[in-house]
């Protein structure tokens, strides 16, 4: 199927192209949460290949995620709250790493609350800037 064939494959490459960055970083937490969630659903598989390539491919694609965000970060405006939010993203990294080595639940599930409350948080903030031009370039600026 073809990119013209599938109407989703376009929404989701006009969504990604047209939003802010702040915007961007709240998909980017979607995917991570998404993907993760998707791998924690391998877990139920009978079959080892089955389980096993479920739990890797998602775990990889939370990875990616998760290093984009990492990358996002502005390291000379952000200061302490960009350094923050770089070892927390090495973290996640950190603890997906050893649950798709491992194939075990509780750091995906860490990470996955980890990625909620900051997610939640995120898209409360963007709520409360809708209105407030002046705002929503510094974060884009600091940490998008």
């Amino acid at each position: 199927m073809t990119q013209r064939d599938n109407p989703w494959q376009s929404y989701r490459k006009v969504t990604t192209q047209t939003a802010t960055s702040e915007h961007l970083v709240l998909m980017l937490y979607d995917g991570a949460i998404k993907f993760l969630k998707q791998g924690l659903a391998g877990f139920r598989f009978t079959d080892p290949r089955e389980c096993n390539e479920t739990i890797n491919n998602n775990i990889l694609r939370a990875q990616d995620i998760i290093h984009e965000l990492n990358a996002r970060l502005n390291m000379e405006e952000g200061g302490e709250i960009a350094d923050n939010f770089r070892r927390l993203y090495n973290y996640f990294y950190s603890r997906l790493t050893e649950a798709n080595l491992k194939k075990k639940k509780p750091p995906i599930e860490e990470v996955i609350g980890h990625l909620c409350v900051l997610r939640d948080a995120w898209e409360e903030m963007l709520r409360r800037d809708r209105g407030d031009a002046t705002t929503s370039p510094e974060i884009s600026r600091k940490f998008a």
